[in-house]
């Protein structure tokens, strides 16, 4: 049997043990040891195995995962997305379908401080929900609008799936995380203005909210102000050159500790919390770099990834055409596997591909976040689309499905502008002070 035939049978019997719901970083770490050992010897894949999970958890950069995740628990002990919350809701809550729009801002917020779509959805859903069914809007809009921006978690900085696509394909994270920014806020844009094409078609789907003072609208953002000092700081901090991206999270993570211990919501009960989910998340981070890390000198051996790029490479399509090609099949597989698995699985495969065919590994970092976001409400996997369920239990889980849906088209369109524009994504890195 050929490598490459080997190569094969190890990349199958990685989707079988997925599908038998085994975690994906003990499924690419098993599959890894055996076939290296099997290709390459078992003394050296059973040194593998303790080399590489002893460099991942002593790796000084990595520090950055637990750092970020800290900040967003205490940001979320501080309070802080019902603050977000209200000033989307003074500034914008007025229009048709303004409270909808206004998770969506919140989300965005929210996601400032946080990097993760799962908790961005389940802290906002919990806000705004009840919000949205007291003004007697469609659940289908309502569920919909929650479980496209807690998408936003994990596009606009700091993000966790920009840190493992850094980390794996050793592109800068502080760049990566600057090139999240317009995209992000690109992609907030979109959702909103779905939210009022489905208003205008459909008036009675979102009807206005009572409007605001304009005195009450800057006191909401005046409380809501500790959330943007605290983005432009670590944001800031990294675009301007004072901080690494590190050091930008420890920054943030003490800063969102003295709101939360301002606010008075800090006690042994609530450190105990924060410091337990911080661990659960970073361990779950980290054993997925790990399994990753181990499989991905057994891919290396088979040559895979060296064989489909001189494949791709030496056909007539155009690199445009195997980008299409490759966004295309990434939407499909982003349908049915989790979206950290599915940068794992194939960044060692496609990344080589891509620095070969001239287009920026970073621009393309964006390209496969938001491409994880549309998986994250595209059945059958649909992770965010469970997490509204678990919140809006009355609401059938087909509602929600039919309200993400013209989310998912704003998220292709998003992926053609950032095709046709590039420097949306580019510009902040291309400026940033090194």
């Amino acid at each position: 049997m050929s490598d490459t035939a080997f190569g094969l049978v190890g990349i199958a019997s990685l989707f079988i043990l997925l599908a038998l719901r085994m975690p994906v970083a003990i499924a690419m770490g098993l599959v890894g040891v055996i076939g290296f050992g099997i290709m390459n010897g078992w003394s050296p894949a059973f040194s593998m195995l303790g080399d590489e999970a002893f460099v991942i958890a002593n790796n000084y950069e990595l520090i950055v995962i637990p750092l970020f995740i800290l900040m967003g628990n205490f940001a979320s002990t501080s309070g802080m997305s019902r603050d977000l919350y209200n000033a989307a809701y003074c500034w914008v809550g007025h229009w048709r379908g303004g409270l909808a729009s206004a998770t969506i801002a919140a989300c965005a917020g929210f996601a400032a401080l946080s990097g993760s779509s799962v908790a961005s959805a389940i802290t906002m859903g919990r806000v705004s929900l009840p919000e949205m069914k007291r003004y007697n809007y469609d659940s289908r809009l309502a569920t919909g609008c929650i479980a496209a921006g807690g998408t936003l978690g994990i596009l606009i900085p700091p993000s966790t799936g920009f840190i493992i696509y850094a980390i794996l394909t050793e592109e800068s994270i502080g760049r990566l995380f600057l090139a999240g920014v317009f995209p992000g806020l690109l992609l907030t844009a979109l959702f909103m203005i779905s939210i009022y094409i489905q208003t205008r078609i459909n008036p009675e789907l979102g009807p206005a909210g009572p409007g605001v003072e304009m005195k009450e609208k800057f006191k909401s953002l005046g409380q809501a102000s500790a959330m943007i000092v605290i983005v432009v700081v670590t944001i800031g901090g990294i675009y301007g050159g004072l901080f690494t991206p590190t050091e930008a999270a420890g920054v943030g993570a003490m800063l969102s500790f003295l709101l939360a211990f301002i606010r008075g919501k800090i006690n042994q009960s609530s450190l105990f919390d924060v410091w337990l989910q911080t661990m659960r998340t970073t361990g779950l981070v980290f054993l997925i770099l790990i399994g990753a890390h181990i499989f991905n000198p057994f891919l290396a051996l088979t040559h895979i990834p060296s064989d489909l790029a001189s494949l791709l490479i030496g056909s007539e399509l155009s690199p445009m055409t195997i980008m299409l090609i490759l966004m295309a099949a990434y939407i499909v597989l982003g349908s049915f596997l989790e979206g950290f698995a599915m940068l794992v699985l194939t960044l060692p495969i496609v990344h080589p591909l891509i620095v070969e065919l001239g287009f920026d590994p970073v621009w393309f970092g964006v390209m496969i976040v938001i491409i994880i976001e549309i998986g994250l409400i595209t059945p059958p996997v649909g992770v965010n689309v469970f997490v509204v369920k678990g919140i809006a239990g009355d609401v059938p889980l087909k509602t929600i499905f039919a309200g993400v849906i013209p989310f998912w088209f704003a998220m292709v369109a998003c992926i053609v502008l950032l095709l046709i524009f590039p420097e949306i994504a580019l510009f902040l890195p291309e400026t940033m002070i090194q």
